[in-house]
């Protein structure tokens, strides 16, 4: 039993590692975010849930391209030295993606994505529709390699890749669920400017976490030297 206990401490934190990354991808207030909380305002919280999932879908697409592609990189995670300087790398992006989001204008390009967002049509469509529009947008890989790198995502063995990845889409789902529940409680009080603001905060958190996990990444280049000694 207790050989057993690492390996199902390393399965959740595998877990909850998969379900911060798929947070973290969809939070973001791109036109895919726009798109969902128009759809809740004026169809209904499932169709905005929907439009969600079509672009939790695209996510995980793009996240397994992610994965497959850096795991030759992620091969060197065990050496402290190659470890300190991928999560350097993923706590910058991770830095000028916060920026990013926190100072661009995701209504700057709303009117596009209404002129999508008319005509109820059915949850499929909706969800279809969402998907496309996420997959039009490959640059979520340069997310996907900072939150993989940030948080030493690499599952080994089909279980660990199974979990990991449906861990993913798992917060991903569960941020589309709970954003369209809030704004299905306070539509009658959202608009544009709550888009706005939303934006604003989730790009914070990201510049907040960003900065303490690069403070706590350069603070670890001092231990190297110890730990090669011993």
């Amino acid at each position: 039993m207790n050989a057993m206990f690492p390996f199902q401490t390393d399965i959740l934190s595998l877990i909850i590692k998969g379900m911060i990354i798929g947070i973290a991808a969809s939070a973001p207030m791109g036109p895919v975010g726009i798109l969902c909380v128009h759809r809740t305002q004026r169809k209904g919280r499932w169709y905005g849930f929907v439009t969600g999932v079509g672009a939790a879908v695209s996510d995980l697409i793009y996240a397994m391209f992610t994965g497959f592609g850096m795991s030759f990189v992620m091969n060197f995670i065990n050496n402290p030295v190659y470890k300190f300087y991928l999560q350097l790398g993923g706590g910058l992006m991770l830095l000028c993606f916060g920026l990013f989001s926190f100072c661009s204008n995701p209504l700057r390009n709303s009117h596009q994505s209404n002129s999508r967002g008319k005509g109820t049509g059915t949850l499929l469509h909706n969800g279809i529709t969402a998907f496309l529009i996420t997959f039009s947008n490959p640059l979520i890989i340069l997310l996907f390699m900072a939150l993989f790198a940030q948080f030493a995502f690499a599952p080994k063995g089909w279980l660990e890749l199974c979990l990991g990845y449906m861990s993913i889409i798992g917060g991903a789902l569960l941020w589309w669920y709970g954003l369209t529940w809030l704004i299905d409680k306070i539509k009658t009080k959202f608009d544009e400017t709550g888009v706005v603001i939303i934006n604003r905060i989730i790009g914070s958190v990201v510049i907040i976490f960003s900065i303490i996990s690069l403070i706590g990444t350069v603070f670890n280049i001092y231990l190297f030297p110890k730990i090669m000694v011993k």
